[in-house]
């Protein structure tokens, strides 16, 4: 058996996992937010803004968790910023006020930036010719929307809408763990003896690449907006 093969296929199918677990719980909002709607009495703009307070911190800390993949291995940062997410996720059971919430989505907004540490993660253990099909493979992550569709409702004709957060953080901490012992790590991919910060930040000189980042935000951005307020959508129009 080709080990290093192996090894590739570990780093991309746990790599996928954590994405699809990281992407579940980033989404949590779309199903959860109903229920605390109807709780706190909230208007249109305060369940807006609490849906799309996770979604904003997963968007900013994009650029520096990829950085920081770069520069410390994306097992050590995919696996830390998983754990990050666990205790602010547990909490969201314990909150009562709307302020609580927010401050808490904030937090566990940080499942967002999974994507840009997995994929420089996962691209750097596949040559050229085949990144593409590994990419496609990890990319494959983004159907975490779907599993809080099927999951957050069930737990919440189960019991309550405190169960959400709670099994969400068992998942994702059990996650984390297979994650890390199932992976591995290879020191020649990080450049922390190469590449300063500036010559990291440098490809922002390049006009395409904030070109790209546009067409990005709208492809990607309507989607996340369409998984968010599916479910509201729904309830409100369907009476489910």
């Amino acid at each position: 058996m080709n080990q290093p093969r192996v090894r590739q296929g570990l780093v991309l199918g746990m790599s996928t996992l954590a994405f699809t677990m990281c992407f579940m719980v980033w989404m949590m909002f779309a199903v959860l937010g109903v229920p605390i709607k109807d709780l706190l009495q909230l208007n249109e703009t305060q369940f807006g803004l609490l849906a799309a307070t996770p979604v904003l911190t997963g968007s900013l800390v994009r650029l520096p968790l990829g950085l920081l993949t770069d520069r410390f291995g994306g097992r050590s940062v995919f696996f830390l910023l998983m754990l990050a997410c666990v205790t602010p996720l547990y909490l969201i059971s314990h909150a009562t006020a709307y302020w609580q919430f927010l401050v808490l989505g904030l937090f566990v907004g940080l499942a967002g930036g999974s994507f840009s540490v997995g994929i420089a993660y996962v691209a750097k253990w596949f040559d050229k010719e085949n990144q593409g099909f590994a990419m496609g493979i990890f990319g494959a992550g983004n159907a975490g929307a779907a599993v809080t569709k099927f999951l957050a409702p069930a737990l919440i004709a189960a019991g309550s809408w405190q169960l959400v957060p709670k099994v969400f953080s068992a998942i994702l901490f059990i996650t984390a763990l297979l994650f890390w012992f199932l992976s591995a790590e290879n020191k020649d991919h990080r450049s922390a003896t190469g590449a300063t910060l500036r010559e990291q930040l440098s490809s922002l000189k390049d006009p395409a690449v904030w070109r790209y980042c546009q067409y990005y935000s709208i492809v990607f951005g309507g989607y996340v907006a369409l998984a968010l307020w599916m479910t509201k959508y729904y309830v409100q129009e369907y009476g489910f």
